[in-house]
């Protein structure tokens, strides 16, 4: 006897939709379907209403959706597009999490409404969601409206989150909208791209108007100037690369980029954490999946570098964040491909150049940066009349110029903690005593720290009379204290006060 495996279709949905977390990712999906569909033009609109409820509003001028091709956007694992960007079905599926979706499309003289109603409640009350079709005739040219209602992500969906600044980059970091197919062939398919926020998510612009063409940042190979290795920028261009596999087949590996310094790399769209957006980026339908950074070797750090390598055999997870074919022949082609062709890269004579430039110049910016500190520390001791001490490993360094030129006793560091209340250990005239080193008096006094075990005070000054008076004001650790600066001691308790030497080194150390 055979038995059938069987798919709980309500799981498989509310699984794939889950598998999409960022907000963005919808933005993402709408401009690849555009994109699948021809179009020239897409627009993309996200409003909160006075409840904060909010809706996504994709247009585009594509070919449209006929019956089949809404089965398809509606349908898991049905796609009719052969190899495009969606050609698994998957992406359309982010839009179940939602409360409604909409659609209006036109192809060929026909005009479909379909409605689907609370998808995302459904699936999660064990129910497959279903959606209605309406058809008329009309001579309207083709085209598609997506209208998704209380779409939410991860734990929930909160427009006010997305920036203009936020979706310009994403569109050209992790979107089709940031393709670098047009560095590879004559006629390539341009798509113009708005995206319009409500004044009550973003006002600090009126929409994003780009096209879906990543452009590096402008080639500067040799900038004049004297510190100008940062602004040094050179284009690598389009290159396709043939790997012949085991078994007769041909990958082909487009790959173009640009080296530059911190200055020219900050001119590109990056999405995310800065340092995390550069390397070697795979890349599947000219959209970044995943980096590899081993191309580039050990010796050379990989945020100098900006390169897209795209393979159409790559396989890639459901949300598209991951290649799944890692462990496979194509991948390792692939990226023994990469290893040769980035380490002539890094044997260019212009990256060589650029990398001693580099070098050289953060030498001078030291040197330079050295000079002004220098600069700065005789002139503010030039205004001080000597040194003034800034931290406890300063005021020893005068407790031992002061034991050192006469003074009435001698006092060296037997132990110092620079983070303990108690931080010193004092060996004077071979008595041993628990110190506090202080820059200044007054500051230990801030945080009421107990004065329990301390036997001495060393201090570069005493710091903020009125500060150390209005101590005295009250019982400080719920005992009486008495700053007695004719003597040069603190009086600490009631009836039998403890006496606290305090040794102020300002007036004995020239």
């Amino acid at each position: 006897m055979h038995k059938t495996p069987q798919v709980n279709e309500v799981n498989e949905f509310i699984e794939i939709a889950s598998d999409f977390e960022d907000p963005l990712e919808v933005i993402r999906e709408a401009l690849s379907n555009s994109y699948d569909a021809d179009a020239t033009q897409v627009d993309i609109n996200i409003e909160q209403d006075e409840e904060g409820r909010n809706t996504l509003v994709i247009e585009d001028d594509g070919h449209g959706m006929d019956e089949d091709d809404l089965s398809s956007f509606f349908d898991l694992g049905n796609s009719n597009k052969d190899d495009a960007i969606g050609y698994k079905g998957h992406g359309t599926k982010i839009y179940y999490k939602s409360d409604e979706i909409r659609v209006e499309t036109v192809k060929d003289g026909t005009r479909i409404e379909s409605v689907m109603n609370q998808p995302w409640a459904k699936l999660n009350n064990r129910e497959l969601p279903t959606y209605s079709i309406e058809k008329t005739d009309t001579d309207e040219p083709s085209r598609t409206r997506i209208e998704v209602h209380g779409f939410r992500a991860g734990q929930g969906f909160d427009p006010q989150k997305l920036t203009y600044n936020k979706i310009e980059h994403y569109i050209k970091w992790k979107t089709i909208g940031g393709s670098t197919a047009w560095h590879f062939t004559d006629d390539f398919h341009r798509m113009d791209i708005t995206v319009e926020l409500s004044s009550t998510i973003d006002d600090t612009r009126d929409q994003i108007q780009t096209d879906n063409r990543l452009e590096f940042s402008p080639e500067n190979r040799d900038p004049d100037g004297e510190l100008v290795a940062e602004m040094m920028c050179k284009h690598y261009p389009p290159r396709e690369l043939t790997v012949a596999l085991d078994d007769g087949r041909e990958l082909t590996i487009e790959v173009v980029g640009m080296v530059g310094g911190k200055e020219a790399r900050n001119e590109l769209p990056t999405y995310g954490k800065h340092s995390a957006q550069f390397g070697i980026w795979l890349a599947k339908d000219h959209i970044k999946v995943e980096r590899y950074n081993d191309a580039i070797g050990a010796d050379n750090e990989f945020f100098h570098f900006f390169f897209v390598a795209n393979c159409q055999e790559l396989e890639l997870s459901a949300n598209r964040e991951k290649i799944r074919n890692k462990s496979g022949d194509v991948y390792q082609a692939i990226t023994d491909e990469l290893d040769r062709f980035m380490t002539k890269v890094c044997q260019d004579s212009w990256y060589q150049k650029y990398i001693e430039r580099r070098k050289l110049e953060d030498k001078k910016r030291s040197i330079r940066s050295q000079e002004s500190t220098l600069e700065e520390r005789r002139q503010r001791t030039e205004e001080q009349g000597g040194l003034s001490p800034s931290n406890s490993a300063e005021v020893i360094a005068m407790l031992e110029r002061y034991s050192a030129n006469g003074a009435p006793e001698t006092i060296k560091i037997a132990d110092f903690q620079m983070d303990d209340e108690v931080n010193a250990i004092l060996d004077t005239e071979g008595e041993l005593e628990n110190a506090s080193l202080q820059v200044k008096l007054s500051d230990f006094f801030e945080d009421e720290t107990p004065l329990n075990h301390i036997d001495r005070f060393v201090c570069w000054k005493l710091g903020d009379l009125d500060s150390l008076s209005q101590v005295e004001r009250s019982p400080y650790m719920g005992k009486p204290i008495r700053f007695d600066f004719q003597e040069n001691v603190i009086r600490y308790g009631g009836e039998n006060p403890r006496t606290i030497p305090v040794l102020e080194l300002a007036e004995k150390v020239s």
